[in-house]
């Protein structure tokens, strides 16, 4: 189990909104929200609803203006909770959408796409085993997006259309 607590204004203060599972839309709970903390589990957060825009991986930790430490001008509108997994890791990762051009297996971090497999871009993935984090910049900087267990034919389509993946990282059991 996972528990994350949102704060409405900087440093914990003003109203709180405590979340063990997946929150759609925080904004029936909190009119904004500038800090957070992560008493246990892994959470993703977004700056919209639904599961939508920018996201930020939190681990456990505080988190008293991550508004400045994100460079995000709204605030956290959703998020969803990452289940604990303790198995293998496998990711298929292809250089063009719908599983096209060359495909490389993973089944660890790589902390450069380009370094690594000489590929230059990565627009679509099948995640076979685990739970993996992609980054638009090569060690594991800039926006991110988490990926479960499933085919991802296009992340153009997904919203991404404007960004390349140059890194991924497993989610560890150890980060909880």
């Amino acid at each position: 189990m996972g528990k994350i607590i949102f704060y409405e204004d900087r440093n914990f203060q003003g109203r709180h909104y405590e979340c063990m599972s997946d929150c759609a839309d925080m904004s029936s709970y909190l009119s904004r929200c500038h800090s957070c903390r992560v008493e246990s589990g892994c959470f993703m957060v977004y700056d919209r609803p639904n599961y939508m825009g920018n996201q930020y991986f939190m681990r456990r930790g505080e988190y008293a203006d991550y508004m400045s430490m994100m460079g995000w001008s709204g605030g956290i509108r959703s998020c969803r909770m990452i289940p604990s997994y303790r198995g293998s890791y496998r990711m298929r990762i292809y250089e063009r959408e719908n599983f096209g051009g060359h495909m490389h297996e993973c089944m660890d971090d790589c902390d450069s796409f380009m370094d690594r497999y000489h590929m230059s871009d990565c627009m679509s993935c099948h995640v076979m085993d685990g739970h993996w984090l992609m980054y638009e910049h090569p060690h594991y900087r800039g926006r991110m997006m988490y990926m479960w267990p499933g085919e991802y034919r296009s992340f153009r389509e997904m919203g991404y259309g404007g960004m390349r993946f140059m890194s991924m990282r497993r989610i560890m059991d150890s980060w909880y």
